[in-house]
C-alpha cells in the first residue's frame, strides 16, 4: 500500500488520520512528522502510525503528503522536506498558503489545497477543494478518498474561491456555536436551564439543518412556512430584522474572506 506522509500532527491531521484507520487502512502507511513530543507519542499511541521527530529520506516513499502544520511554520517545516517530496503528490489543509508558494517550496506542481473545518473530527466536515492545473483526475480521486471520511467535499475552479470557503464553512462552525450561545442565553432570561437551552438549541440547529439538506425548497421557503404573519416566529424575525441582522451577517462573512485574503498575502506567497 502506497505511503502517506503528514507534515505536522495537530488536529485537523489527527481528523484525517483517524477516518483513514477507521476506514481500513493500514497504520504502517503512514508515517507522521511531528517535532512536539507529547503529540508525537499521542499520534503514535492512538493510531499506532509511525512518527518522525523530523523529516528524513523515508519521505520519498510516500506517494501523497499532507501538510498540516500552522501558516507561519510552513517555509521552515517545508525546508528539509523539499529534498525528498518533489514526486509526491501535495495536499494542503493550511489555511493561506498558496498552492504557488506550496509548488515552489516542494518542487512539484502536483498540489491540491483544502479548506476543511473542524466538524472532520466527527466525521461531518466539509472541504472546499481547489487543484493546480498538473494535477490528473487519479489524484484527484486519491485525495477524495483521503478525505472522503471526514465529511463531504466541493472542488473550486479558482483557487481565489478558497477564501470564500474559508469565510463560510471555514469558520462557520464558529458562527453556529455563536447563535447556539445567543440561544441558550435567551433561554436562561427566559427561565430555562442552561441545560435545557442547550438541548433545544443543538436539537433546533441539527433538525433544521437536516431538514434543509433533505428538502428540494430552497431555505426561503422553508423560513417562510415556519413564519405565520402576526404569529411568534413573525415577531422574531422582524425583530432580526429591523436590528439588521442578516446585513451585519453578510459583511461578518466578507470580512472573513477579507482576512483570508490577507493571511494568503502575508503567508501564502510564493
Amino acid at each position: 500500500m502506497n505511503t502517506i506522509a503528514f507534515i505536522g500532527g495537530g488536529n485537523m491531521a489527527s481528523a484525517i488520520i483517524g477516518g483513514l484507520r477507521k476506514s481500513g487502512r493500514d497504520a504502517a502507511s503512514i508515517v507522521v512528522v511531528e517535532p512536539g513530543d507529547v503529540q508525537r507519542e499521542k499520534l503514535r499511541v492512538d493510531f499506532g502510525v509511525r512518527t518522525l521527530a523530523a523529516a528524513d529520506a523515508s519521505l520519498a516513499t510516500a506517494t501523497l503528503v499532507v501538510w498540516a502544520v500552522k501558516p507561519q511554520f510552513f517555509q521552515a517545516a517545508a525546508a528539509p522536506c523539499q529534498p525528498h517530496v518533489g514526486g509526491s503528490l501535495q495536499l494542503s489543509v493550511m489555511a493561506g498558503i498558496r498552492s504557488d508558494a506550496i509548488a515552489r517550496a516542494t518542487g512539484t506542481q502536483h498540489v491540491v489545497r483544502a479548506m476543511p473545518n473542524t466538524p472532520a473530527l466527527i466525521g461531518q466536515g466539509i472541504s472546499g477543494l481547489f487543484a493546480r492545473d498538473a494535477v490528473t483526475a487519479a489524484e484527484r480521486a486519491t485525495v477524495e478518498q483521503v478525505l472522503a471520511p471526514t465529511g463531504q467535499i466541493l472542488w473550486v475552479e479558482r483557487e481565489e474561491d478558497l477564501d470564500a470557503v474559508t469565510a463560510l464553512s471555514g469558520s462557520g462552525p464558529a458562527y453556529v456555536f455563536y447563535f447556539v450561545e445567543a440561544m441558550m442565553q435567551a433561554a436562561r432570561e427566559m427561565g430555562l436551564s442552561t441545560e435545557q437551552g442547550k438541548r433545544l438549541a443543538l436539537a433546533t440547529f441539527s433538525g433544521a439543518t437536516s431538514l434543509a439538506a433533505a428538502s428540494d425548497e430552497p431555505p426561503e421557503v422553508l423560513r417562510e412556512r415556519v413564519t405565520s404573519k402576526g404569529g411568534t416566529t413573525y415577531a422574531a424575525l422582524s425583530s432580526l430584522e429591523a436590528d439588521g441582522v442578516k446585513a451585519a451577517f453578510v459583511k461578518a462573512l466578507k470580512a472573513a474572506q477579507q482576512r483570508a485574503r490577507e493571511l494568503g498575502d502575508e503567508f501564502g506567497r510564493a
